[in-house]
């Protein structure tokens, strides 16, 4: 009898486990509770009940070790920029950053020595959401932007340029 391992198969079951593990991580998106300015009373008030965040699966958590988004939202500046990245590194993986405002995005109009001219300087972001502040709506945007990315992601499927084997039996 043959073996035959079927690479068309097997990309159907690993795309099938890979659809099921991120519509799990997508429709549980936990950010945690931290707010640096005035993007954060933005923020707030989107999970409030006018704008619900919790229809999507977002439920704002007290602690970065229970939070796998971490939203930046408002001015960091160059004193708070080693805090911020010490919570993104207690998060657990994978991990999302959505940095929320122009000066987080930028710095803003705060062109200064102790301004962080961008967050990405400090953490890999993944969704940026422009505004001054921007309004609820535009970070319910954002986070159907996360979703999406996290739907394309790859969890269990090998890489293109890796080789699997087939094993055919002639006996």
């Amino acid at each position: 009898m043959g073996i035959l391992t079927n690479r068309f198969q097997d990309n159907i079951f690993f795309a099938s486990v890979d659809n099921v593990i991120n519509w799990s991580r997508k429709s549980s998106l936990w950010p945690e509770t931290f707010g640096i300015a005035c993007c954060a009373i933005e923020m707030i008030s989107a999970g409030c009940a006018r704008y619900d965040l919790d229809r999507f699966g977002v439920v704002f958590r007290p602690s970065p070790r229970q939070s796998d988004v971490m939203i930046i939202a408002g001015t960091v500046t160059k004193k708070m920029a080693p805090i911020v990245r010490r919570l993104y590194d207690q998060m657990p993986e994978p991990r999302y950053v959505i940095a929320m405002g122009t000066c987080a995005i930028s710095g803003g109009v705060y062109n200064t020595y102790a301004v962080v001219q961008g967050s990405d300087l400090i953490v890999p972001v993944d969704i940026h959401v422009a505004g001054c502040p921007p309004r609820p709506e535009a970070l319910l945007h954002g986070f159907v932007l996360l979703q999406e990315k996290i739907m394309k992601e790859r969890v269990l499927r090998a890489e293109p340029n890796t080789k699997i084997e087939e094993t055919v039996d002639h006996g």
